[in-house]
């Protein structure tokens, strides 16, 4: 009854070790001698592509696949969305020379989400908010077609006009700009390093714009500015000198308000589709590029510059001036159309449940799998190692420090043959097996100079002569394999020397009864190979089991004067005996 408990217990936590492999996807690999040794241990950079965990369900089948050799490729793993907001410089280019934010200038924020497609391209709903805002350093006088500075968008107050005279173009304009974005990113793939710290990117947009421009053609009293001070104070023949344009801005901005109380002119008398509080909507494409930086899996602070285009054949009204000053009194269309330029900063997070998700895939490095895989394979498939032994001396070629041993000659681990007496002329050949070391050196036959004593070739020596060892084994095995034969047969050939001498062979491992089995198993493996291939009479072994030690270890060594033992004895526990 209690053995069939214990075989219970045993069978339910193979079970539960079966389930885990490969980190929830179970029946995905069997377990072979090919998997069996092998560290699992993933120690790459970003995710273990054998984590059934990261896999979609859509995906599953091409990941069960790939964990039983029948696909290259592993399955795209679930990855994060970013989410982030920032603000930045916001310029509108146009006719009218934009303001810097220290220039009392453009602002802008944003947030967007973002969704890698791949480990290059991913793609970004964007919105952003910005009010640009432009200011004129050159007086102009061409204006005449321009409702903002003419009167017409004044209705009854300022009547009049400026009427010819010089004036400032200035403008603020407020957008609202949405864009879908597809982006690309190839600085996470990396050949020397498992991660990138800093993520480059460039990508091309479209969406829409909706904006109004307003001028400040107007004092508090809703009445013109008279420019004419200002000029006089700095213009040198009738033209104001480009190293004193802040100087004439600082002037301007404190003679103006900030009312900007007139509706800058639109196209086509007002006729465009309008939204949020009528403003002017178009189409509009955009390019930028990036550089994200990288502070954990989790944050990263983004620095990017957008270029924005509105699509339309004469959108040339963001800065609320389209009228050209090369004809004065006869105004022409400028050739250049408005753009704008959003320069941001960014604060990006990664949202989702790391247990099931990477990060986004543009930090991820797809070679981390493949260099992994090189350094330490754990899914590749490997063939069974081949080792050749041409001379059959039980010491594989590639480890042979003496190929060609002849066929029957006992040889030493390194595969030479043995040399009992270390005197130079192998067991084999050695006409004197046991030449005393102060005989030494020996002819080519292995006979030392030393007189023989009588009765030397056939007197017993000291059993000393016979070396201790020990014989490792392979977890619950007892077979004896050729790196142990060649091993036993240095023991056979020291007590083929010493006839008269006998051998204690020890087996190790007392803590339960499957030890004490196996330890008995080993001892008898052992001396039955003795016996019957090195010709050993059985008789001359001393067999114990069970004693105290690695349980995978057999020692052997000579026995001491007196010591007695049998060379057979019962197996302990039958029913667990190892054939």
């Amino acid at each position: 009854m209690v053995n069939k408990k214990y075989l219970l217990l045993a069978g339910i936590c193979t079970i539960m070790g079966a389930q885990s492999a490969f980190a929830q996807e179970s029946g995905s690999q069997s377990s072979t001698s090919q998997w069996g040794n092998r560290d699992m241990t993933y120690r790459g950079g970003s995710y273990d592509v054998l984590d059934s965990s990261y896999v979609p369900k859509s995906r599953m089948e091409q990941h069960r696949k790939f964990l039983n050799h029948q696909y290259q490729f592993p399955s795209k793993p679930r990855n994060m969305w970013e989410v982030g907001v920032g603000a930045g410089l916001y310029n509108i280019s146009g006719d009218v020379p934009s303001l810097m934010l220290w220039q009392k200038g453009g602002y802008g924020f944003h947030a967007h989400v973002r969704k890698s497609l791949g480990y290059v391209m991913s793609i970004r709903a964007q919105y952003i908010y910005g009010n640009g805002f432009g200011l004129q350093w050159q007086p102009s006088t061409n204006y005449s077609l321009n409702p903002a500075w003419n009167g017409t968008n004044w209705g009854a107050a300022g009547s009049g006009g400026y009427a010819g005279k010089p004036v400032f173009y200035n403008y603020k304009t407020e957008v609202h700009q949405a864009s879908i974005d597809l982006m690309a990113s190839t600085n996470n793939i990396k050949f020397h390093k498992a991660h990138t710290g800093v993520s480059f990117y460039a990508f091309v947009g479209l969406g829409a714009i909706a904006h109004q421009t307003w001028i400040n053609s107007l004092n508090d009293q809703y009445q013109t500015y008279d420019y004419q001070a200002i000029i006089d104070k700095y213009a040198v023949n009738g033209t104001i000198p480009y190293d004193k344009r802040n100087d004439v801005r600082k002037d301007l901005q404190s003679l103006m308000d900030k009312s900007y109380e007139t509706d800058g002119e639109t196209e086509e008398g007002g006729r465009r589709p309008k939204l949020f509080n009528k403003k002017t909507v178009d189409f509009a494409g955009s390019i930028g590029v990036g550089a994200q930086f990288r502070v954990s899996k989790r944050v990263n602070i983004s620095l990017e510059d957008r270029l924005t285009m509105p699509l339309g054949a004469q959108e040339d009204l963001l800065d609320g001036q389209r009228w050209a000053e090369q004809v004065p009194g006869n105004p022409v269309l400028s050739q250049n159309r408005d753009a704008i330029n959003y320069f941001n900063v960014g604060v990006n997070f990664n949202l989702g449940n790391g247990k099931k998700n990477v990060e986004p895939l543009y930090w991820v490095n797809p070679l981390d799998y493949s260099y992994g895989e090189l350094s330490n394979p754990r899914h590749m498939v490997l063939p069974e190692p081949v080792l050749s032994d041409s001379d059959g001396d039980g010491i594989a070629d590639q480890f042979d420090k003496c190929p060609g041993t002849p066929s029957g000659v006992a040889v030493d681990s390194h595969g030479c043959p043995m040399d009992t007496d270390g005197d130079g002329v192998p067991d084999d050949r050695d006409k004197q097996l046991i030449t005393p070391t102060e005989c030494q050196p020996v002819d080519a036959d292995g006979i030392g100079k030393c007189p023989c004593p009588p009765g030397c070739g056939t007197a017993a020596v000291t059993c000393g002569n016979i070396g201790a060892g020990s014989i490792t084994f392979g977890a619950n095995s007892s077979k004896v394999t050729p790196a142990m034969q060649a091993q036993l047969a240095t023991l056979a050939a020291q007590m083929q020397a010493n006839p008269t001498c006998k051998v204690v062979i020890i087996g190790q491992g007392n803590t339960s009864k499957v030890q004490q089995q196996r330890s008995w198993d080993r001892v008898n493996s052992i001396i039955e190979y003795m016996s019957e291939k090195n010709g050993v009479d059985r008789n001359r072994f001393i067999f114990q089991y069970g004693q105290a030690g690695d349980p995978n270890s057999v020692m052997y060594r000579s026995a001491q004067p007196g010591e007695e033992g049998p060379g057979n004895v019962p197996p302990p526990f039958p029913n667990l005996r190892r054939n």
